[in-house]
């Protein structure tokens, strides 16, 4: 896949979002199936047993843009969300269609490794879940 990137002359473009965890692979593996992203080229795991001494991981649409990147941070501490013992710096929201589809993507992301944080699937007017990927980082689907 060929990364694409559009330059704008006046303004920055955000290239990616980079997310810092203790386990770069497996938080990028978390987000790789969750989103059916895919790695950038010299990213994947290695295809023998040779070790995987990844520390920064890129991840790619089915058209190559970058659109997420871990980091290997071996000194940060998860976010305790709703408590502010450690608090969030940053959170993704990610929309579904309906309201059975968000109690479906809930269930994928549990089976991948997020944990329930939040459970607002009940509002009338913003159904949604927190969630916390294997990370501990928050972020919430929600019916858009």
């Amino acid at each position: 896949m060929t990364e694409h990137r559009r330059v704008a002359p006046d303004r920055p473009v955000l290239l990616h979002t980079v997310i810092d965890a203790q386990d770069c692979r497996r938080l990028a593996e978390f987000y790789r199936q969750l989103l059916g992203l895919h790695y950038r080229d010299g990213d994947a795991p290695p295809a023998d047993d040779s070790p995987d001494d990844a520390d920064w991981l890129v991840l790619v649409d089915d058209g190559g843009r970058r659109v997420l990147a871990v980091q290997e941070k071996r000194d940060t501490t998860p976010p305790t969300w709703p408590s502010e013992q450690v608090p969030m710096q940053m959170h993704m929201d990610f929309t579904v269609a309906t309201v059975e589809e968000l109690a479906r993507q809930r269930a994928r992301a549990e089976q991948l490794g997020a944990r329930l944080v939040h459970d607002r699937s009940h509002d009338p007017d913003e159904p949604l879940f927190v969630l916390a990927d294997p990370a501990g980082h928050p972020f919430c689907l929600l019916v858009g």
